[in-house]
């Protein structure tokens, strides 16, 4: 009866939003607004806005998209600002008139700095910035928690490696997103999965795949890649006692010089799936495949399955010692583990695996739900808050400083980002900037036009490709 169309961007916002272009001071002309992670464990990595523009903030408004907002927007109970949109169509084509700055995406950030920040250019839209918030903010604080946990796992991973292996050359794909599933939809997925391309180049998502080319310039270019992989279907449709026969079939579809093929061997009995199939009775196959076999378990506790199956693979197809004085398996056999792969677990299963006496070359990692889905808003507390008006003129901090939580005090004035003196970024009014300092925060959108456009291989260089 009302609308059924998402790509409306009057109605991409929270209810209350549409009345409160009446309740600003008066004579109000211009609203600044900046996003930041409060606070967290970890830098944010920023991601995402270049995706957000394309998709959604370079199509202009038009009269059939007032109509069908007012429409929705009085049946639903609120005032309309038939007139305010009206404006905009009329003195812009429908163009938002509306500058956004922000870092560089791939920029790591300590937490409780700005890494964007919004302000209306004609002042008859001081409204306007505000009502952006529940799009812009849901665009930046997702794909970005994603990429800030990722890059944390590629440190953890890396750290591992440096430690226990003789080089880092298989880091870009030592955490495959294995999440496409368990995503709450297809543009989580789009956004979460290409959030993770940022660090690594492995991922069962294609949907990824679409997004690094629509949003991200990589339509000549594969960001990420796969291999054959099994799952508990195609191994129990053989049934328990042709086990051996699945797993061959495995190898003779997929084996070859070069490749690598992940099965998934504890449908029943993972223990004698690696002493008694694998370690014995295709132990020639495995070992004259050409290629590689990743065994994949699926259950059990993650640290200690880790660790008896190296152990057990190492009785079987014997190891060597690297240079760092750890074990490492026959280049043809390798073990992926995902899961109750999460960033708290990844380091406990590493550390484990080391502990043990192997290296952390032996293992690759899967992660789901703990890279795509166990995230909120909450996990950085992101926020996207007014932190200064202009009224008749005349430029007014602005912030909240609630009693009740002082973890919620927002930042006052125009913003600006700085490397300090000692090489750290930090957050500074830009009234402050001398002569010698650089604004980190870049012109990204203005009045419709997108200015800035990155590559994902451009972004992946900045968080140290």
């Amino acid at each position: 009866m009302y609308s059924s169309n998402f790509n409306n961007l009057i109605l991409n916002s929270d209810s209350y939003k549409t009345s409160h272009w009446l309740q600003y001071p008066p004579d109000s002309q211009y609203m600044s607004s900046y996003v930041e992670a409060r606070k967290g464990d970890h830098d944010v990595v920023f991601f995402g806005l270049q995706a957000f523009i394309k998709e959604y903030l370079q199509a202009p408004i038009t009269t059939a998209d007032i109509d069908e907002a007012e429409m929705v927007i009085t049946a639903h109970g609120l005032p309309f600002n038939r007139s305010g949109w009206e404006r905009l169509v009329e003195k812009h084509d429908g163009r938002l008139p509306i500058r956004i700055q922000a870092v560089p995406e791939g920029s790591i950030v300590p937490v409780s700095n700005v890494v964007c920040q919004i302000v209306n250019t004609d002042p008859e839209f001081y409204w306007l910035p505000s009502y952006l918030e529940t799009a812009l903010l849901r665009a930046i604080w997702y794909p970005s928690t994603v990429a800030s946990l990722s890059y944390f796992c590629k440190n953890v991973i890396k750290s591992a490696l440096e430690k226990s292996a003789d080089n880092t050359d298989g880091l870009p794909f030592k955490l495959h997103d294995f999440g496409a599933r368990g995503g709450s939809s297809m543009e989580t997925i789009a956004l979460g999965s290409l959030a993770n391309l940022v660090n690594f180049s492995g991922t069962d998502s294609m949907t990824a795949l679409v997004a690094a080319s629509r949003w991200y310039g990589m339509d000549k270019d594969m960001p990420a890649f796969s291999i054959p992989a099994a799952e508990h279907s195609t191994m129990t449709a053989w049934g328990r006692e042709r086990e051996t026969q699945a797993y061959a079939n495995m190898l003779e579809q997929f084996g070859g010089e070069g490749n690598l093929v992940a099965v998934v061997s504890d449908s029943y009995d993972l223990w004698n799936a690696i002493d008694n199939i694998w370690g014995d009775t295709l132990k020639d196959n495995v070992e004259n495949m050409g290629g590689t076999l990743v065994i994949r378990p699926d259950s059990g506790d993650p640290a200690k399955v880790v660790c008896e199956a190296l152990t057990r693979l190492a009785v079987k197809f014997g190891s060597t010692t690297n240079s760092k004085g750890y074990k490492v398996l026959p280049d043809y056999v390798r073990l992926i583990q995902g899961d109750g792969i999460n960033p708290q677990s990844l380091g406990k299963i590493l550390d484990a695996v080391m502990a043990a006496g192997f290296s952390a070359d032996n293992v690759t990692f899967g992660m789901g739900g703990g890279l795509l889905q166990q995230v909120n808003r909450d996990t950085m507390s992101w926020a996207m808050k007014a932190s200064a008006i202009c009224i008749a003129g005349t430029w007014k901090d602005i912030y909240k400083d609630p009693i009740t939580s002082q973890s919620k005090r927002s930042k006052k004035g125009r913003l600006a980002l700085i490397k300090d003196s000692n090489g750290q970024l930090q957050t500074i009014k830009e009234d402050e900037l001398s002569g010698k300092q650089d604004n980190l925060l870049h012109d990204v959108y203005v009045d419709g036009t997108l200015l800035i456009e990155d590559t994902l291989t451009t972004i992946r260089k900045r968080t140290g490709w």
